[in-house]
């Protein structure tokens, strides 16, 4: 079949034109999804930062509640979530409250999933980090068997920065932690702490 030199080059650019829509189909197809970012999130849907909602400073305490009865535990966690890494104990924030704290240079993500500590917040000790994150920000090594933190020659308490980002939607306090006897982590409060004007640190820094 014979074809005029015009229909001859429509036809060569509409060939051209349809290699080029697979090529680049396939190349799209073939790119990977975007990188995680190891937060859990990724790196197209993490926000430049975060809502500050509250933040201060107070002393950390660490836990490792496992259910086995070995840490002095009677079952889950407050919040019926199992134990796990960046699970906080709060003597008065709402349950699943979610945010992070800063210890020397470093940052660590945390929502609260347990009550406590209990007679240690009378003293100032305001949160209950979970052990193995206690490690990491220490230099610290978690021991499986204890349920303890090794290689920090027995420190057990450490002042951290913190930073609320999200409120749970149940009983607690949303404001300054207080401490365990006074109760407020059995009272819907209905008033939250206005969040401050300005950010402690730039949540997007690790």
């Amino acid at each position: 079949m014979r074809f005029s030199a015009a229909l001859r080059h429509r036809l060569i650019a509409a060939t051209l034109l349809s290699a080029s829509v697979l090529t680049s189909a396939g190349v799209v197809s073939a790119l990977p999804a975007a990188a995680d970012t190891g937060t859990g999130t990724t790196a197209a849907s993490t926000p430049a930062t975060e809502p500050v909602l509250l933040k201060g400073s107070t002393k950390a305490s660490y836990f490792w509640d496992d259910s086995s009865g070995r840490a002095g535990d009677t079952g889950l966690p407050a919040s019926g979530k199992p134990m796990q890494k960046g699970m906080i104990a709060s003597p008065s924030w709402p349950l699943l409250t979610e945010g992070y704290v800063l210890y020397n240079g470093k940052k660590a993500k945390f929502f609260v999933g347990d009550r406590g500590p209990g007679v240690p917040s009378s003293s100032g000790v305001m949160i209950d980090l979970d052990a193995k994150t206690f490690a990491d920000l220490t230099g610290g090594t978690f021991n499986s068997s204890t349920l303890g933190v090794d290689g920090v020659d027995g420190q057990g308490h450490i002042k951290v920065e913190y930073v609320i980002t999200k409120w749970g939607d149940g009983v607690g306090k949303k404001n300054y932690p207080v401490a365990y006897a006074s109760g407020a982590w059995k009272v819907m409060d209905r008033n939250p702490a206005t969040p401050p004007q300005t950010a402690l640190a730039d949540a997007s820094q690790p």
